[in-house]
């Protein structure tokens, strides 16, 4: 049994290794690489229950992000715990062949009440008088103490919203990634766990903001804003394989997606309103999606959306409109689901994939003016979809009146006092990059590295990862 560190480099893809990252190009040369057929759909949960169980959603029940509880009649979006995820996952298969072995789950997600021994993963608190404390989760409870001890708060607006990816009064652009990978040589120095799981979102933010390419014409060149991401996880990612050579842990590196240009917003959720289908009830003179009364509607993830139809009998007519709509590319009845993988109870009874220049939006509102008050902030529990568009502060806003916005919102905070932090446009066209859908190009899917000696094979499958990883592990 070798001990292992599995880095999940998030976007990172054949395209982007090359001149801006000579780390991670020198491990690819040295050892051996593969690409990943992406998960289907290819986003963060999907993808990493595919990689840890072996299985794809028709098995683990992860089909996305997030879900339509029918029973409850609620959005279900970036849920964390790991009973949600069915079968047997990778640390257990470990541990089954080598009692004893250990494992550390650092920022992976589906991260609370899990099998690993050591977890630690971002995690609010919410008291009662409204406010929302930013924190982290951890297990046992005294990892919690002891790490932020050695290494201060978790920066969490540098983790998701408009500071992630930029440098801000709160830190540096990738401080939340040298947080995370902080944690990794902490649990490793006082545990020496037989395998870590460590996540490196860095790359996420700008390939979403600004997209991988110069422009959306086939063939452009690199985007150069996104150049400094590159270095900075390059660098990152090398102080990692340094620190782990010297502790004889071996180290993979996979991703979970690629991103590709994706610069038109689709609003399947309007459409099937302007249709009849999706029901809104007004609240405080705001409109919320009224999802228990509604015909049908969508929860959008990215490139792929789920669309639930509360009457079977309307899903041709559902099924009829959602083809038509300018940017879809495929519409999934149940039988196509199970061709992919993908039928499950928690599933859309439609599942609608965008062209890969596309993406879906979750809005439903027709005026802007209705729109409810947590669209204007970064709220990923209420929304009732993804919502790249938090990555953006308001562009109407000048930069001094967005200064002092915020200054004044964090001032009330301080005090005490509610407030809102409604910064967040509502022009999804400012997104340039997307993923879910997989992407035409194969320099454009999800990586694995290996470690010199190691042998890859060419091309796997993201449920084919898992016996790699185990491989691996186990010699």
């Amino acid at each position: 049994m070798k001990r292992t560190a599995i880095l999940n480099v998030v976007g990172l893809s054949p395209r982007l290794i090359g001149p801006h990252t000579p780390r991670l190009s020198a491990y690819r040369d040295r050892g051996s690489h593969a690409i990943i057929r992406p998960a289907f759909p290819a986003v963060t949960c999907t993808a990493q229950s595919d990689y840890l169980t072996g299985t794809a959603p028709a098995a683990h029940g992860i089909v996305g992000n997030g879900w339509y509880d029918r029973t409850l009649a609620e959005v279900q979006f970036w849920k964390q715990s790991n009973h949600l995820v069915h079968g047997e996952k990778l640390w257990e298969t470990l541990r089954r062949h080598h009692p004893g072995a250990t494992c550390a789950k650092l920022f992976w997600w589906y991260n609370m009440y899990s099998s690993a021994d050591f977890s630690i993963t971002p995690r609010p608190m919410y008291p009662a008088d409204g406010r929302k404390v930013f924190d982290v989760y951890a297990w046992p409870y005294e990892l919690r103490t002891g790490v932020k001890q050695a290494l201060g708060d978790f920066p969490f607006p540098g983790f998701w919203g408009p500071v992630a990816g930029v440098d801000s009064p709160q830190g540096r652009a990738d401080a939340a990634s040298r947080w995370i990978a902080a944690s990794a040589r902490w649990v490793e120095e006082r545990h020496r766990p037989t395998l870590s799981l460590v996540y490196l979102p860095h790359l996420d933010y700008n390939l979403q903001r600004h997209g991988p390419r110069a422009s959306s014409t086939p063939g452009a060149a690199l985007n150069p804003r996104i150049e400094r991401d590159l270095h900075e996880i390059d660098t990152l990612v090398g102080e990692l394989l340094d620190f782990y050579a010297a502790r004889d842990v071996q180290v993979l590196i996979l991703s979970e997606y690629g991103i590709t240009q994706a610069e038109m917003p689709i609003h399947l959720n309007r459409h099937l309103r302007e249709a009849g289908w999706l029901v809104v009830k007004e609240e405080l003179g705001l409109e919320l999606l009224d999802a228990g009364a509604s015909q049908a509607f969508a929860v959008a993830d990215h490139q792929v959306a789920h669309v639930y139809v509360r009457d079977p009998a309307h899903v041709p007519r559902v099924r009829q409109l959602l083809e038509s709509t300018p940017g879809v590319a495929e519409v999934l009845d149940v039988e196509a689901q199970r061709a992919r993988g993908l039928a499950h109870a928690r599933s859309g009874d439609l599942v609608v994939v965008a062209h890969e220049n596309a993406w879906f939006t979750y809005y439903y509102w027709l005026e802007d003016a209705k729109a409810p008050d947590f669209a204007r902030c970064v709220d990923i529990h209420r929304k009732p979809g993804y919502d790249p568009v938090e990555l953006f502060t308001d562009p109407r806003l000048s930069t001094l009146a967005l200064r002092t916005g915020i200054a004044w919102r964090l001032l009330k905070k301080k005090l005490g006092f509610r407030m809102l932090m409604d910064l967040i446009p509502l022009d999804a066209t400012l997104v340039r990059g997307s993923h879910g859908a997989q992407p035409s190009d194969r320099a454009d899917w999800p990586v694995l590295l290996g470690p010199s000696g190691s042998s890859l094979p060419a091309e796997t499958t993201s449920t084919g990862v898992r016996d790699i990883l185990l491989e691996r592990l186990c010699g």
